[in-house]
């Protein structure tokens, strides 16, 4: 595998068991409601903890949509209640909540439980490396979910793709990023291998939870931040907290959320609700994309618009810079952990089988736009 090569140069489905999309997702910003329960049947009650505030554009609703349509398509027999962020466990504690059982299901991205298994990150976003297309294709048609699920397995999880961003932005910052020198002593939220990415170039990266940003931000205990794209970003307000916005995000190029669920509360459920449950995740997964794609282009053009935003592009000596470090992490890993290394070999394969498609079909095609 040649991943320096290509870093140069530029399946399962959805279901446990079961299997095909199930159709119809549609948007809610509120909690959802409880589906009727069936008359004289067992109702099957789960909770779900999110990494995200409550009802949050995107991220939350997104959770939300989940539980809506378990409760619709199990025609009330499973019911699931959302808590946000804080409410029942903190942010930082989901991953745990659903493998010890406080939580039957679980909302958030895998690049958080890097303290848990490095290579839960490769399931969530690699700088440099798939788009959400691309992600979906390597999960369901590449064998990347049959890896997720031998990663999670010891934890007592069942992981599945819940939702996707699409390419994020390199985020805010409050001060202008002209060469490398200028990400010396930067401290910028920022999490999974970006962060990484960002402490070789001489920042210093922080992880917290989307709630606290702002005030952080705001305040100066951090200088920049990267949260999602403009969609999420306008919502919570960083135009406010920082004029600079750069963008591509060379971190997250297509980042994908994942759904969570205890593989013992999995496994006591009848067969089809199981196969429900996973293929919820999978409506879920590609909705929000939808969702993203339409939400990023009518919020972009609102900071274009504000007077008080610069959106500018990241240097390319710069981005040259944290390619190569990215290079470099993936590899010593992979020297040292035999998991990594075998996921590392399979997600860098595809992204070299799909590199050429890629540049005959999507970018060629938006290049056409600007003819």
């Amino acid at each position: 595998m040649k991943r320096r090569d290509f870093l140069g140069k530029a399946g399962a489905a959805g279901a446990l068991i079961g299997s095909g999309l199930l159709a119809g997702c549609q948007q809610t910003d509120t909690a959802p409601a409880a589906t009727p329960a069936p008359a004289g049947g067992e109702t099957i009650h789960w909770k779900m903890v999110t990494t995200w505030p409550k009802n949050f554009p995107g991220l939350g609703t997104g959770a939300n949509n989940l539980a809506r349509l378990i409760g619709e398509l199990s025609g009330g027999r499973l019911q699931v209640k959302v808590f946000g962020a804080g409410e029942l466990v903190p942010a930082m504690q989901v991953f745990d909540a659903v493998s010890q059982g406080t939580a039957e299901l679980g909302h958030g991205a895998a690049y958080y439980w890097k303290g848990k298994t490095p290579t839960a990150q490769f399931f969530a976003a690699v700088p440099f490396g798939l788009t959400a297309q691309e992600m979906n294709a390597w999960l369901y048609h590449g064998g990347g979910l049959e890896l997720w699920r031998e990663v999670y397995e010891p934890f007592g999880l069942v992981p599945a793709a819940a939702g996707n961003s699409g390419v994020q932005m390199a985020g805010w910052f409050n001060r202008e990023i002209n060469e490398l020198a200028d990400l010396q002593g930067l401290k910028m939220r920022i999490p999974g291998l970006g962060g990484e990415v960002l402490q070789r170039a001489g920042g210093t990266p922080v992880q917290m939870p989307g709630g606290e940003i702002f005030t952080s931000l705001q305040s100066g205990a951090i200088d920049a931040t990267e949260w999602v794209g403009p969609y999420n970003d306008l919502a919570f307000g960083l135009h406010k907290a920082a004029k600079y916005y750069y963008y591509p995000g060379w971190h997250e190029p297509g980042t994908t959320l994942e759904g969570l669920v205890n593989r013992a509360a999995l496994e006591r459920l009848p067969a089809d609700l199981q196969s429900i449950v996973m293929n919820a995740c999978r409506v879920v997964n590609e909705d929000m994309l939808a969702e993203y794609t339409h939400g990023n282009a009518l919020a972009l053009q609102q900071l274009i618009d504000d007077p008080d935003v610069d959106v500018r592009p990241f240097p390319d000596d710069v981005l040259r810079v944290l390619k190569g470090h990215t290079q470099d992490i993936v590899d010593e890993l992979s020297a040292k952990d035999p998991v990594w290394k075998r996921i590392a070999e399979s997600y860098y394969a595809f992204i070299e089988k799909s590199t050429e498609n890629q540049r005959v079909t999507e970018v060629a095609n938006l290049a056409t736009r600007s003819l």
